[in-house]
């Protein structure tokens, strides 16, 4: 599948979770007609949740003078891992989340690695 096509899969796994459905059974073949076929009121909320839902990568992505935006990634539900830019900002008449951004998405290789931290914090005892 293409990355395009993966973000495509993972909106059609949350609008049938919205519309109490099964999961599709999505292919590459598939995966197309079903996002086109799917019920567009669930569609365009589920892609805003997909959109607004990345993990901030830190990789170099688009810039624009009119918004901000960040490079972000999420867990696709075949396991592997895609990234897009998220555009943000805009002022009161911007408009973000109409710029395409599932054209340019990208697959992403992901290394996860658990570490344990221990945080300490100090405050000053009051004499009694």
């Amino acid at each position: 599948m293409t990355p395009k096509q993966k973000i495509k899969h993972a909106i059609l796994n949350i609008v049938a979770k919205w519309a109490d459905a099964p999961a599709p059974d999505v292919t590459a073949e598939n995966v197309d007609e079903l996002y086109e076929a799917a019920d567009e009121s669930y569609v365009q909320d589920a892609r805003n949740e997909v959109r607004s839902s990345g993990i901030e990568t830190g990789l170099p992505c688009d810039w624009s003078r009119l918004y901000e935006s960040k490079s972000v990634a999420a867990k696709m539900p075949d396991g592997s891992w895609v990234g897009w830019t998220y555009w943000y900002g805009g002022g009161k008449y911007g408009e973000p989340e109409a710029i395409e951004w599932m054209d340019d998405a990208y697959d992403l290789d992901c290394a996860e690695e658990e570490k344990v931290v221990t945080v300490r914090t100090f405050t000053k005892q009051v004499p009694a």
